[in-house]
């Protein structure tokens, strides 16, 4: 089922990177200038994944439809912007997949919803990144996923076509991309799936619990 792959994509944020602390930490800030009571990181991880609409629906219970939300959204980036690559760091197991995929003399790259002002400088501060094939952002393309032109631009940068590169993410809207793209799928069910999150009914051709998992299904490849 995979011996056609020859390249690895990879969602950023909840897949490769583990980013809620610093996610986290940008958004309590904000509780805390407010006068409010400091939260643990466990209490922002669950909506990592869902960016400045999850971190602000965790620390001040608003909703996109506040009139308030853009100039708190807008502070939210500023804070996260200033300090993104403090305490995120590599999924345990990740740069083993990478060397992995690398030894094979395939490619790899990411394709993340994250915008190029947060992509650039996280991936520019960990030295994995510099072998990436393609980094494909949420503003690189005029859409950004569940829609499957990120998913194209990446292939492209690789010089192969969609149907030889698997896809690696945390969240439905991945593998309705990678599904869309043509691409096979893996569910990183470590990733920030949030609470009310049913993995099994995204439709991914696989499903890992920690990274090093995808060793064994590319041992098959």
């Amino acid at each position: 089922m995979l011996q056609h792959i020859r390249a690895v994509l990879f969602d950023l944020d909840g897949t490769l990177v583990d980013s809620a602390p610093d996610l986290g930490a940008a958004v309590d800030k904000m509780r805390v200038t407010r006068g409010l009571p400091s939260w643990p990181l466990e209490v922002y991880r669950p909506l990592a994944g869902a960016g400045a609409r999850g971190m602000l629906q965790i620390a001040f219970d608003m909703t996109p439809e506040h009139p308030e939300f853009i100039a708190m959204r807008d502070e939210f980036f500023d804070n996260y912007q200033n300090a993104l690559a403090v305490k995120s760091k590599l999924f345990e197991g990740v740069e083993d997949v990478i060397r992995d995929i690398e030894s094979r003399a395939w490619s790899w790259g990411v394709v993340t919803n994250k915008s190029s002002r947060f992509t650039e400088p996280m991936t520019q501060a960990m030295p994995l990144f510099k072998s990436a094939g393609a980094i494909v952002s949420g503003d690189t393309t005029p859409h950004a996923k569940p829609h499957p032109e990120p998913m194209f631009e990446a292939a492209r940068r690789l010089g192969l076509p969609p149907e030889v590169c698997l896809y690696v993410g945390d969240d439905e809207r991945d593998i309705v991309a990678g599904r869309a793209a043509g691409m096979k799928t893996v569910a990183a069910t470590y990733g920030y799936l949030g609470e009310k999150n049913d993995f099994t009914l995204w439709g991914a051709d696989f499903h890992i619990h920690a990274p090093k998992e995808l060793l064994h299904l590319l041992a098959k490849a």
